[in-house]
């Protein structure tokens, strides 16, 4: 072969492998252009004791919530609006198959009566839910590290009580619920979505209030029985068993006794009380659960 021929068959190849690269690049980009782009892990630790929302909320069905299982959000209020995730929560069924007591307490974490009331649901295997208030959880995270350890749930219960400050408006409601979030979530890491108003919403709540906070996600509880232990009475622990006696006797609605206590300074006679409570409510064929958003509304 001449030089001639042989100079245009080198140059045919050269200009056939340059072609196969610019066209294997331009597949490999288009490739990679119809691609699923990778999808930054979302934050939280998963487990077994407690439901964790994902982001988008597409675990927050009827069969991944469970009478025994806290439900929290990796994310903070905040976080959610930041990024342009959901606030509010898929619609979801009420649970009423069954008799369930829910166990809830107030106003902690305190360092005294709030471990003492855990050491009584631990003997008796039961869970509780545990409302509680931003302020005590900054002077007591330990004690908040161990109701979440536990397997019990907690809820946000407003930053210090303040009925004045809290209701003003609605916007000042979310402002304390988003700033007891805060600090619940550095302590454990998540979110509570259910939350009680201090004192209830009757009376505190005008119709606003729910539409705003549906929107949101947050879910809120009051009650149907009670101990009467917030009360000027001051009632034995004696007197705290009769009344959830007779206030749980017969058919409650939805199959559902929402109690009640507080778990702060001063509530030693709830400690007293707590095991005999128990005890009545599950004579009456109660089982127990904790609040979450499947909880029935005890009105």
């Amino acid at each position: 072969m001449d030089r001639n021929k042989l100079a245009r068959v080198v140059g045919i190849l050269v200009f056939l492998i340059l072609l196969g690269g610019v066209v294997g690049a331009a597949w490999q980009a288009r490739v990679r252009a119809t691609e699923p782009a990778e999808q930054e892990p979302e934050p939280g630790v998963e487990s077994s004791a407690y439901t964790l929302a994902k982001g988008d909320y597409s675990n927050l069905t009827d069969e991944n919530i469970h009478l025994d299982q806290p439900v929290y959000d990796r994310y903070t209020l905040k976080q959610r609006l930041e990024k342009g995730l959901p606030t509010m929560l898929p619609a979801l069924t009420h649970y009423t198959a069954e008799k369930v007591a829910y166990l809830t307490f107030d106003d902690g974490p305190d360092d005294v009566n709030t471990p003492a009331i855990l050491d009584v649901l631990k003997a008796k295997g039961v869970h509780g839910t545990f409302y509680v208030l931003g302020s005590m959880v900054e002077k007591n995270p330990e004690v908040l590290k161990r109701i979440f350890a536990e397997g019990h749930a907690i809820g946000n219960h407003s930053y210090d009580h303040d009925y004045h400050r809290l209701y003003q408006n609605k916007e000042s409601f979310v402002e304390e619920m988003e700033q007891t979030e805060e600090a619940i979530f550095k302590v454990i890491g998540m979110r509570p979505f259910i939350i009680r108003a201090p004192g209830g919403t009757v009376g505190m709540f005008t119709a606003d209030y729910y539409e705003h906070l549906n929107l949101l996600g947050y879910v809120e509880h009051d009650w149907n029985v009670l101990t009467e232990d917030a009360t000027a009475e001051r009632p034995s622990a004696e007197k705290q068993i009769a009344y959830i006696d007779r206030r749980a006797a017969g058919h409650l609605k939805d199959n559902m006794a929402l109690v009640l206590m507080h778990c702060n300074g001063g509530k030693e006679e709830t400690v007293r009380a707590l095991p005999g409570i128990i005890d009545n409510l599950r004579a009456k064929g109660y089982r127990f659960g904790v609040v979450t958003p499947i909880t029935p509304q005890p009105w």
